[in-house]
């Protein structure tokens, strides 16, 4: 071999050398010990993801059954309600915040907590994103790709071909919100195997949906939320008279169930697939 090959070589053999021993020598990240959360849906994943001890705060909103899934599972810690100087005495050493943390998340930061800002899901997708980002954040890797795949199992059972011709369907609460294509309830009621009435007025994210044009379409799904104690004049459209006279069928999916990404939005899929098939029976000649 050339002496200038011989160098060379030597040269890459002491390289990789060196490269092994660094790669040796580099401890795996070491996992938060103290987390907060303070979200709603971090506070879920969380709970169902942490080592025993690891999660020592979550949003006083994870105790709410009008909003979560897990009230059970949220007795057992401490709450918080999100603000900067509360979570900062709670010393953690890993901070979960949603996309929308505001001037406490920024606070946070500022005084060089780490913070883990998980975003909103528009799609079972982001829901399954959300999960690995926060399985990552807390040393849990494993977990989370244990929850993903008992996910994808359940969902690949529940979920529809696309194409076809699905049934309509339409989410209706107070004053007339509807959620629109590009949101995690719509893209749950199209994997359920509905279309929606929403694309076809060509909304993306969630708006208002008239009566009118409710009636007029009169879907075989109208899907509505969970009710707030007490009574307000926003909440009546949602059980208004005219509805009593449209053919489809009107079903409640309860809120917690599909407001954040956790292996509870199969419960809200089971649910509508079951759904879809009852619509496709009835319209069937």
């Amino acid at each position: 071999m050339p002496r200038g090959d011989r160098s060379r070589s030597g040269s890459a053999a002491v390289a990789v050398i060196a490269s092994s021993t660094a790669s040796a020598k580099t401890p795996a990240p070491t996992p938060p010990r103290r987390v907060v959360s303070v979200n709603l849906c971090t506070d879920q994943i969380a709970m169902a993801l942490a080592a025993p001890g690891q999660l020592v705060s979550v949003s006083h909103l994870a105790r709410e059954p009008q909003s979560s899934a897990m009230v059970a599972e949220a007795q057992q810690f401490p709450v918080n309600h999100g603000r900067a100087e509360e979570v900062y005495l709670l010393a953690p050493d890993l901070v979960l915040a949603g996309g929308y943390g505001g001037a406490a998340v920024a606070l946070l930061h500022r005084l060089g907590v780490p913070v883990v800002e998980v975003p909103p899901p528009n799609s079972l997708e982001d829901a399954r994103a959300a999960i690995t980002q926060v399985g990552a954040a807390l040393g849990r890797e494993a977990e989370a790709a244990a929850m993903l795949a008992d996910f994808d199992a359940r969902m690949a059972a529940l979920t529809l071909p696309t194409g076809g011709n699905r049934p309509l369907a339409a989410t209706w609460g107070p004053n007339g919100y509807s959620s629109g294509g590009a949101t995690l309830a719509g893209d749950v009621l199209r994997a359920a195997g509905f279309s929606l009435l929403a694309d076809r007025l060509g909304m993306q994210g969630s708006g208002y949906i008239t009566l009118e044009s409710l009636v007029m379409a009169d879907p075989a799904l109208i899907v509505t939320g969970t009710p707030y104690p007490g009574a307000s004049r926003a909440e009546e459209i949602v059980t208004h008279p005219a509805l009593s006279s449209l053919s489809g069928r009107v079903v409640h999916v309860p809120d917690p169930l599909w407001t954040c990404p956790t292996p509870r939005l199969l419960d809200a899929l089971a649910l509508l697939a079951a759904e879809a098939r009852i619509a496709a029976t009835r319209s069937a000649p």
